[in-house]
């Protein structure tokens, strides 16, 4: 049981309104863009926290490290939720290695793969009363990235616990700087498909959707040497002003009225397997920010979400991206968004 919450979770009534969807912009045009938040460094919450939920996302590079899928879940577990989204896993192994890292804690409580995309949800051993509904979905788009059975698109799960209702959707999106416009598609053909199937649109009535993943935006209008001395000079705010990312949601094109922390940690892509140093190949990638995690609250739903942490984790090197990790506790009104 994570420490940040008793679990006495009030199932008030939500407004059923139709949500914006998941992704687009406003229908009346205007765009709010990526709203950056600060981050609380603890839980302050003890009393009135109803949920805290870690989320962890991370392309391992279709290598499979024991060691470092332990590390993702081994540190402090005050959380009451855990998803996990993997781009890029390897075809078995990972789900086991997880389950007996987190057994003397938390539960595995649904899982949801496509390929090489897969994600993980884990509970406190007592949470499975909680959760009165549960839906996964898939979509893919495009091809296998270059390489077979490394798949793109997304996975989703849409979860009511004890009446607040989550969405998470891990995705993996085009690469390569130029393909800006076919990351920004590909975000609203799989927002605009995810839970179509069902007579109710899950992903547009939910309390809080979170996406995670590889979303591939990079750092444009700057080459790899000058962008590499500006982070060993500790000056990740001057590179986030070129994130593709952000400059795409301020244009409206994607990611309307979502909220990330800030990037103050390095760019978590192109590193040399095996290290923390940036890419020394021939192709000398300009390091970036392919790996997210962003969030966006219904209000009407009474809850505010405390974004207490952000980070990449430096520790796990077997793969050319670093893991990203975010807290998020939900609370009952009253916080910032």
């Amino acid at each position: 049981m994570g420490n940040c919450t008793s679990f006495s979770l009030p199932k008030w009534g939500f407004s059923e309104l139709h949500r914006d969807g998941m992704v687009s912009v406003d229908e009346d045009g205007t765009h709010e863009g990526i709203k950056t938040i600060r981050i609380q460094k603890a839980c302050e919450f003890v009393t009135n926290s109803v949920l805290c939920v870690c989320i962890i996302t991370w392309n391992m590079n279709g290598k499979m490290s024991v060691q470092d899928v332990r590390k993702l879940v081994s540190s402090d577990r005050k959380f009451d939720l855990l998803v996990l989204g993997l781009q890029e896993a390897p075809k078995s192994g990972v789900a086991q290695v997880l389950q007996e890292a987190m057994a003397d804690t938390h539960i595995l409580l649904c899982q949801k793969n496509m390929q090489s995309l897969h994600m993980y949800l884990f509970g406190a051993k007592s949470s499975e009363s909680y959760i009165t509904e549960m839906k996964v979905d898939k979509h893919a788009v495009g091809g296998c990235g270059g390489v077979i059975g490394r798949k793109k698109g997304a996975v989703a799960m849409y979860i009511n616990f004890s009446g607040i209702r989550m969405v998470f959707v891990s995705c993996h999106l085009a690469a390569h700087e130029r393909k800006v416009e076919k990351r920004n598609s590909e975000c609203q053909h799989i927002s605009h498909s995810l839970f179509s199937k069902n007579d109710i649109h899950y992903a547009k009535s939910a309390d809080i959707t979170v996406w995670l993943g590889d979303l591939n935006y990079r750092l444009e209008g700057i080459s790899s040497m000058p962008a590499r001395k500006m982070i060993e000079e500790n000056r990740q705010s001057k590179l986030r002003g070129k994130d593709q990312l952000l400059q795409e949601a301020e244009k409206g094109q994607v990611f309307n009225g979502y909220c990330e922390g800030t990037l103050s940690f390095k760019p978590t892509y192109k590193y040399n397997v095996g290290s923390s140093n940036y890419d020394t190949s021939y192709k000398i990638r300009v390091p970036s920010w392919t790996d997210r995690i962003l969030f966006k609250v219904d209000h009407t739903s009474g809850l505010d979400a405390i974004l207490s942490s952000y980070e990449a984790l430096d520790c796990v090197r077997s793969s050319d991206h670093k893991p990203v990790k975010a807290h998020l506790c939900l609370k009952v009104g009253g916080g910032d968004a």
